[in-house]
């Protein structure tokens, strides 16, 4: 019997890293919204490594908290470990990674969400999604059926999960947990795309079976840095995590028992992610390599299980057990919960605009890995673009856009609705041209006016922002007037930083643009330095340093952003215009760009084809306009 369950705002279908934060954008703008999830108890869940983080993923947290999102504040309060990655490489890609206490951040995530004004959380699994008349109904499997202005789709590796470990196959959401065995039939019904991609995890082990005694220890950085702007206790380090390798008796018992690895039996037809293979994967892809890192990683403060980084595999329980006994501390492991691959249906993002709305379905939106992406940075910055941009609809407003020169989840959204996502697609600081001014230190600069103006900033941290804006206004005009007179004790400085002594006076800004020295070696010379916040150091130290490379991007940027004021029109048959390659033609008409800045990202549109495109639109187009 269904039974009507009420009418809503907005509803989000999963609640891992996209739902929290598309669920909490939604609410905290005003609307009533519904969050709903399979298993009350998986609500945050971190089913893969207790991490949030990492290469250009430390990027993607700290922009999802510039814009008042919360992962980085939740994993601040849930902090195990914390290090800042490629500090040998330029500040770039420096990024921060945090190990987690994993129950902990599912238990205060679930507790933000039951609190949370406006947002309703309920257990149940959606099996049927239909649009009628400009509202959304859904239905749950108990029968409930509810009314909504908006729905959003996140459904993560639930949609028609299936677990493979060896020869062993059933259905499965991660961590044993059921999966949404129904929900995607009713999505095809709609008409939507969709396809299987795969993923995977290492197994579960007990602490006290694992020897430590030889292994090299990973400590965290001191001091800590925390992920979010509004964290301002300071953090402390709670764990170290241990690295390991494999060895030539871990390979040969890998490949003695290939054949029994679902990826080359052929049970698997999902496409995994290319930048996270397996270890039966590495091992056969890297036939040359001796051995390979992992590391051994805490999984919580209350918990002896611990992750081992780096070792995901689809191969029987029996083999896993024999090649973790053949690494070196593992030799008498015990394995709590064993590896495993898991396939599941996911949406072709090439259907969304760059608001995550399906185009052909408004009211309509995907985040996660239900859009093909792969980890829990891109899957919470997902769900917050896409929680904003349902909520701004439904109020009457004007979206939030990002773009590519604003911020990595501006790239990340552009890529994968331009460029679709032929396997899972992770965020790597290589995929911006503009990485340089996309640096995790000035996130907050970069996106916290565009998330006051949405409306997820509150007065009193905009106040704060406008306040540190001020102070490193007033210390790079400092740097700029203050001269440093030679000395005795200057030149020895400089000296033993191996750049060259003072004969005059130099300004000091321009002592900090020398490679050799930084504001911490100048500390003690610069006897009219303020007292400020070590990231507003760090942010004009970097802009001094980089000022040309900074200006040669900023022009870079202009020139995209040229191109994105040409606007194209919506729906057009670009089957129409003369000059435009077959190709180009039938990819424009796949993706429907909305500028032609977009459209040259389009893969299969040449510099050829935006030609003939500037010149149709010089011509007038069809419905064309440039703003």
């Amino acid at each position: 019997m269904s039974y009507f369950a009420g009418s809503y705002d907005i509803a989000v279908i999963g609640a891992g890293h996209a739902g929290i934060e598309a669920a909490l954008a939604g609410a905290r703008l005003g609307c009533k919204t519904v969050v709903f999830t399979i298993n009350m108890d998986a609500v945050g869940n971190c089913p893969c490594n207790p991490s949030i983080g990492g290469t250009a993923k430390g990027h993607l947290v700290r922009e999802i908290d510039a814009l008042g999102g919360e992962m980085g504040k939740t994993a601040d309060e849930c902090l195990l470990q914390m290090r800042m990655l490629n500090r040998g490489k330029g500040p770039a890609v420096h990024s921060l990674r945090a190990q987690i206490d994993r129950r902990k951040y599912s238990e205060v995530m679930k507790h933000k969400l039951e609190t949370q004004e406006n947002l309703e959380l309920h257990q149940a699994e959606i099996v049927c999604v239909k649009e009628c008349g400009g509202v959304w109904k859904l239905e749950t499997r108990m029968g409930a059926e509810y009314e909504f202005k908006a729905v959003i789709i996140a459904t993560g590796t639930y949609l028609g999960g299936r677990i493979f470990i060896g020869e062993v196959s059933y259905e499965s959401g991660p961590d044993g947990i059921f999966p949404a065995t129904f929900l995607g039939q009713s999505l095809k019904d709609l008409g939507i795309s969709l396809r299987r991609f795969k993923t995977g995890t290492p197994a579960r082990v007990l602490r006290s079976s694992i020897d430590f005694s030889d292994l090299e220890v990973q400590a965290g950085d001191e001091p800590v840095v925390p992920f979010s702007y509004e964290t301002e206790e300071q953090l402390e380090n709670k764990v170290v995590c241990h690295v390991s390798w494999t060895n030539e008796k871990t390979k040969q018992i890998i490949l003695d028992n290939i054949n029994r690895s679902p990826l080359y039996s052929g049970m698997i037809h999902g496409v995994g992610p290319r930048y996270c293979p397996s270890i039966e994967d590495k091992i056969v892809r890297f036939a040359d390599k001796e051995r390979h890192q992992l590391f051994i990683e805490p999984c919580g403060e209350n918990t002896e299980e611990m992750y081992l980084q780096g070792m995901s595999s689809s191969l029987p329980e029996e083999v896993q057990l024999q090649f973790y006994h053949s690494i070196k501390g593992l030799e008498n492991v015990v394995m709590m919960r064993c590896a495993y691959a898991i396939e599941y249906d996911c949406a072709d993002p090439l259907q969304m605009s760059n608001t995550l709305e399906f185009i052909e379905h408004p009211g309509l939106y995907g985040a996660g890995q239900f859009n093909g992406s792969s980890g829990y940075e891109e899957a919470a910055a997902q769900g917050l673009v896409a929680g904003v941009n349902a909520a701004l609809k439904i109020k009457g407003e004007e979206p939030m856009i990002l773009d590519r020169a604003g911020s990595y989840i501006g790239t990340l959204v552009d890529d994968l609705v331009t460029k679709g996502a032929n396997d899972p697609y992770r965020m790597m600081t290589s995929r911006s041209e503009y990485r340089l001014i996309l640096r995790q230190d000035n996130a907050d600069e970069r996106l916290t006016p565009i998330g006051r103006k949405v409306g997820l900033i509150s007065d009193e941290r905009y106040e704060k922002f406008l306040k540190k804006q001020e102070l490193k206004a007033r210390e790079l005009k400092r740097i700029r007037s203050t001269v440093i007179a030679p000395g005795e004790r200057v030149n020895e400085i400089l000296v033993s930083r191996e750049t060259s002594p003072l004969n005059t006076g130099a300004k000091l800004i321009d002592l900090i643009k020398r490679p050799q020295l930084s504001y911490e070696a100048l500390e003690e010379i610069d006897i009219t330095r303020p007292q400020l916040d070590a990231n507003i150091f760090e942010q004009i130290e970097v802009e001094v340093k980089y000022e040309g490379y900074i200006k040669k991007q900023l022009a870079q940027v202009e020139q995209m952003r040229r191109l994105e004021r040409k606007s194209l029109p919506a729906d057009f048959n670009y089957s129409s215009i003369q000059g435009l390659r077959l190709e180009a033609r039938e990819k424009l008409n796949k993706v429907h760009p909305t500028n032609l800045g977009q459209a040259s990202r389009i893969s299969g549109v040449s510099p050829a084809d935006i030609s003939v495109l500037v010149i149709w639109l010089s011509k007038g187009g069809e419905n064309a306009k440039t703003d």
